[in-house]
């Protein structure tokens, strides 16, 4: 990224990108929202501190630190691994000289692994799309005909006297319905928006009323951050993706366990291609089983189920209305821990919001 002449500090706080600013000496003078994000630590921990502890000592990077200084050129190293909390971190970071808030470089850092992660997503997001298509088309296909096959088993019910001959009928219709019902829930998932102003906790709680009625021996643990702004959204699409999250992890625990709901603020995010200062982070953590290995890439895809009488729809339909919201849904899973994440981008505080999110906070408090 080329950094201008008039760059100031309040310009870094929007990059989705990581920058620190050290001075002469190698100390940080300077870490924006994204940096922190990324180191998962504050900038007031980090003012003051060697660059060196941040970053270690990677081969070429003290050298590429005191050429920019010298020289006044920017210097790119590649591949840097770096520990954080005991995993490690592979970045590219840039090096370029400025004279900014006392400090005289510019460190940008940019994972290597997200940005594999984003061609992934892109590629996976692509192709998904391209199999939502093929399935709705198909089921548009077939229907046209299941009306036709109803039909036609009703009038022979009328025609038949044999009461053992009218059961075979009966499963006709009864199997037509049950696949007219697949259909039309496949279909609905393309149903278009209707955005209104809602505050997450209210769908998050409407899900948890409703898994606590169907699944009494699940318990749904809340850990909430109150202050989130209220977000703009389809109440009823938003709903429907969080609750058949939240029935998959039920039934993935054979209706006992627990189920964590999470919300959290996210800043400086890419969602969809798209750069924005706030976001949502919806967590739904279980302790079941965890996905089956040989499903994990393909969960999301339509008709794809772990369980034997499944329909494969809840996920690729729980994708489709956060996508339709502009954000991204992800899982991670392991024997005892699934945690699906759910990224919507929020728009800024405000005073409504905030006392809004509180008042149904206290609410829940009293239940």
């Amino acid at each position: 990224m080329n950094f201008p002449a008039s760059l100031t500090v309040g310009g870094l706080d929007l990059l989705s990108s990581a920058v620190v600013l050290v001075d002469g000496h190698h100390v940080i003078r300077y870490a924006n929202p994204a940096a922190e994000n990324l180191f998962a630590t504050s900038a007031r921990l980090l003012l003051g501190q060697s660059i060196k502890k941040l970053l270690g000592e990677p081969v070429g990077l003290s050298a590429a630190l005191t050429s920019a200084l010298v020289n006044q050129w920017s210097y790119t190293s590649h591949n840097i691994p770096i520990i954080l909390a005991a995993e490690t971190l592979h970045v590219d970071c840039t090096v370029t000289p400025v004279m900014l808030e006392g400090a005289q470089l510019l460190l940008e850092v940019r994972p290597i692994d997200q940005q594999l992660k984003a061609a992934r997503e892109e590629q996976l997001a692509q192709q998904q799309q391209a199999n939502r298509e093929l399935v709705r088309n198909l089921a548009h296909e077939i229907k046209n005909p299941l009306g036709g096959i109803r039909g036609s088993a009703q009038l022979l019910e009328h025609e038949l006297q044999d009461d053992q001959l009218k059961e075979y009928t009966q499963v006709i219709i009864q199997e037509v319905d049950r696949l007219q019902d697949l259909m039309q829930r496949l279909l609905s998932s393309h149903r278009s928006m209707q955005p209104t102003l809602m505050n997450i906790h209210e769908i998050l709680e409407r899900v948890r009323r409703l898994i606590h009625a169907e699944y009494p021996d699940v318990h749904v643990q809340r850990d909430y951050d109150t202050s989130l702004p209220e977000l703009t959204g389809d109440k009823e699409q938003l709903i429907q993706a969080v609750l058949n999250i939240a029935r998959n992890a039920a039934q993935a625990m054979q209706s006992k366990g627990e189920i964590i709901f999470s919300t959290r603020a996210a800043r400086q995010v890419i969602l969809a291609k798209k750069h924005y200062q706030l976001a949502l982070a919806v967590q739904v953590i279980d302790n079941g089983p965890g996905i089956p290995t040989h499903l994990k890439d393909s969960i999301f895809y339509p008709l794809v189920s772990g369980r034997e009488h499944g329909s494969g729809l809840g996920l690729t339909i729980a994708q489709s209305f956060i996508q339709q919201h502009g954000g991204t849904i992800e899982v991670t899973s392991r024997a005892g821990y699934t945690c699906f994440t759910l990224m919507l981008p929020l728009a800024m505080p405000t005073v409504h919001a905030v006392s809004q999110t509180n008042k149904i906070y206290s609410g829940m408090q009293r239940e």
